[in-house]
């Protein structure tokens, strides 16, 4: 990470995004749209005390991102962007005035109040880089893949890009693009998500659960009772013929695309195993080093480095551990450290040198 000493930062925060990740990952995906949470306000606890509860806990705490970017130098603006009139934003605004911090209103453009953050957003930090060129950094808070090209566009302007998002929610992409990424849950400060109650946990798998879209024969006996005998009026006797076979079942329209709630737009891909895939991150960046050095031992945080230019998203702590010296320790198959010696240095194992 450049030094933070004259460090200029700006950051912006796609208010909407962060939220209803946030409260998609306590509850369950999809979950803030199914509750109608966007038109639920802190005055209506006491008409919907359940809804009250799960907004209080996937709350996001605004002050531990902000904290989080005062640690790459001076905030020189942050701004955040959303549709303040809409309830559970209106109850954010106390704790992101404090933080002085610029809410931008957006007013929702369309019926279905699709959020046009990612646009305003876009075009403003790139405003802003032309407009302060002290601009160091720029930390952009979402998780969508559209912010691909503006992370992009940043590094190819000279600054050094930070992203934040929700795990689980968060484009891989975009991880990529950044110089460096961070997911909320491992910023200092925020505390595990809380067990749910057994009664939410209950709702949500029947409501994840898979309905059945056909009857089967014996759903059809069971379920259909006799029909009773009717008088057959005159009319009907008339315009009586042969029996007409059933009408198939009609199937349920997806009310996706008409959703009011702004959803993420990515869809969840099939994740590896993070403990994996930093181990196969640590080879890699150890071959490299000795490839680029021709050294046998090469320095911890050298190695740290390469790590993060190649997966800006890695984090010893995230996978927990409380250094990344006791990361590579656990990687004795992969890496071997120089116990004799203070200098922190490590090496590819020798049983994978030769391969």
């Amino acid at each position: 990470m450049p030094d933070a000493v004259d460090s200029r930062v700006a950051v912006y925060i796609d208010f909407d995004n962060i939220v209803i990740s946030r409260y998609d990952q306590v509850h369950g995906r999809s979950q803030f749209m199914r509750d109608r949470a966007r038109g639920f306000s802190s005055a209506g606890s006491e008409a919907n005390p359940e809804i009250a509860e799960k907004l209080s806990r996937a709350t996001v705490d605004v002050g531990a991102i902000i904290d989080f970017a005062s640690s790459f130098g001076t905030l020189v603006l942050t701004r955040a962007y959303a549709d303040w009139s809409a309830p559970f934003n209106a109850d954010y605004r106390g704790q992101l005035v404090n933080r002085a911090v610029d809410l931008v209103q957006l007013f929702p453009a369309a019926a279905y109040a699709k959020n046009g953050a990612d646009i305003r957003l876009a075009v403003d930090t790139v405003e802003d880089m032309f407009r302060l060129p002290d601009l160091t950094h720029v930390i952009i808070v979402a998780g969508d893949s559209d912010y691909i090209p503006l992370a992009q566009r940043c590094k190819r302007l000279g600054r050094y890009v930070v992203g934040i998002g929700v795990a689980g929610s968060t484009s891989r992409s975009l991880a990529a693009a950044c110089d460096e990424f961070a997911s909320y849950d491992a910023l200092p400060g925020i505390k595990p998500i809380p067990p749910a109650p057994e009664k939410e946990k209950s709702e949500t798998a029947a409501a994840t659960r898979p309905s059945r879209s056909k009857k089967t024969p014996t759903d059809a006996v069971v379920s259909e009772p006799e029909p009773e005998k009717e008088v057959l009026s005159p009319t009907a006797l008339v315009f009586s013929g042969p029996e007409l076979p059933p009408a198939p079942p009609r199937r349920r329209a997806s009310r996706r695309a008409a959703s009011p709630d702004p959803v993420i737009e990515d869809e969840p891909e099939d994740e590896p195993d993070p403990q994996e895939v930093a181990t196969g991150l640590l080879e890699r960046a150890l071959r490299l080093g000795h490839e680029k050095d021709d050294a046998d031992w090469l320095h911890s945080s050298n190695v740290k480095t390469q790590m993060k230019r190649m997966d800006p998203s890695f984090s010893e702590k995230a996978l927990g551990f409380r250094s990344f010296s006791d990361f590579v320790k656990s990687r004795e198959t992969v890496a071997e450290i120089d116990e004799t010696s203070t200098a922190h240095l490590v090496r590819l194992a020798p049983s994978l040198s030769d391969n």
